[in-house]
């Protein structure tokens, strides 16, 4: 029997299926400097993370030097797919420049109007003078620090919180025992009262000073203005420690106590000021006080900004570190913790469309602009530097 049917022979020979690939049309074109500050050892994507780059066909200049302070050279960027640029002012020529401190006056200088800069904006270390040269130049700019995630929470503080965490206790442990410190072991030895130390703070960083410092035996009290929060942090550990709110008196003696103070309070523009001159006066000579909100002003009345190559000094007998870039220290661990945040970043914007449809799409890409084409966006470094503020959306519609 045969069937009729409105098709030819030809017609009905199976033919391969013609499929609709979409082209991915947000590729992205990046330069990547060497930092300026000699003290500054991070870099924000390795080679890995270029090689995988390169291969969704974004285009990578990486300036000679960048990476080699993180252990990363110029050949394995080289070889991943990166164009290895000598010239620091060419960088910035690229669309988009990612990097970890802020512009300096000359980098801005050196910026087109076009130019978008992702970068550290170390708020309490900024100065108002380079924020007005980029606001004049309408780059825009993100700090890294404000983006969000999908659930509102800001991932790369968490990241770089981990590390600050634990960074703090070690840096402590290895003043402690040296000639700034009283020659004390961080931990606990047989028949010896274990060391004291009060963290400020049950955030990321706090949890993991805590966790640090309970791994080496000490005996940690832990204060917040958060009762949630303390609640929170036990539960994370699964054991009791010694929790407090911020009661001036109690406070007053876990620091007359301690050996180690740690200062791990986090606001996004200036760290409330808990601990004054006169609590500083009744602390132990010899004790040690590591201050991880310096980025924010400090916890302590008495820090000051400090660097790598003098990371202390002495006041009331109290040694105090306030280096702000704490993770440079262990620059290679901190920038593959970046790169893998920054990876994953980049793609997403890729699939996007570009920049410009994230930006209207993304509401936590958004919370981290905080200059946009000649305007300020975040509110409190308007607010902090007395500039005008204005609304992300409506610049956007």
């Amino acid at each position: 029997m045969s069937i009729q049917t409105p098709f030819s022979r030809e017609e009905l020979v199976p033919k391969e299926e013609i499929l609709l690939v979409s082209k991915k049309s947000g590729s992205l074109k990046i330069g990547i400097p060497k930092e300026e500050n000699p003290l500054e050892k991070r870099i924000c994507l390795t080679p890995d993370a270029v090689e995988t780059l390169c291969l969704q066909g974004h285009q990578i200049q990486v300036e000679t030097g960048a990476g080699e302070k993180s252990n990363f050279s110029d050949l394995q960027y080289a070889q991943a797919g990166a164009e290895i640029v000598s010239s620091h002012k060419k960088i910035f020529e690229n669309p988009l420049v990612l990097k970890i401190a802020p512009l300096s006056l000359e980098e801005i200088d050196f910026c087109k109007p076009t130019t978008m800069v992702i970068s550290e904006i170390q708020a309490y270390c900024c100065k108002k003078e380079n924020l007005e040269a980029m606001l004049s130049k309408k780059i825009t700019a993100l700090a890294f620090e404000y983006i969000q995630d999908h659930h509102k929470q800001l991932p790369l503080v968490r990241l770089l919180g981990e590390i600050t965490g634990t960074s703090a206790i070690l840096i402590g442990a290895e003043i402690m025992s040296s000639t700034h410190g009283a020659g004390i072991l961080m931990g606990s030895v047989a028949g010896l009262r274990p060391t004291e130390v009060v963290i400020l703070g049950a955030g990321t960083v706090g949890e993991y000073a805590t966790k640090a410092a309970l791994g080496l035996g000490t005996s940690v009290r832990v204060f917040d203005k958060s009762v949630s929060r303390l609640r929170r942090l036990q539960n994370i550990l699964g054991q009791k420690i010694s929790t407090s709110i911020f009661d001036p008196k109690e406070l007053k003696k876990a620091l007359m106590r301690c050996d180690l103070a740690i200062g791990a309070l986090r606001s996004e523009v200036r760290s409330p000021s808990l601990v004054d001159q006169e609590m500083i006066q009744n602390m132990k000579k010899g004790s040690v006080i590591v201050d991880v909100s310096i980025n924010t002003g400090g916890c302590f009345e008495t820090s000051e900004i400090t660097t790598l190559t003098e990371p202390t000094f002495e006041k009331h007998g109290v040694t105090h570190y306030g280096v702000p870039n704490i993770t440079s220290k262990y620059a290679r661990t901190t920038s593959k913790a970046l790169s893998n945040f920054f990876l994953q970043f980049l793609l997403d914007i890729q699939d996007e469309g570009g920049f410009e449809t994230a930006f209207k799409t993304k509401t936590g890409l958004k919370h981290g602009i905080y200059l946009h084409k000649g305007k300020t966006t975040n509110y409190q470094i308007g607010k902090w530097h007395d500039l005008p503020y204005f609304n992300i959306d409506l610049l956007l519609t």
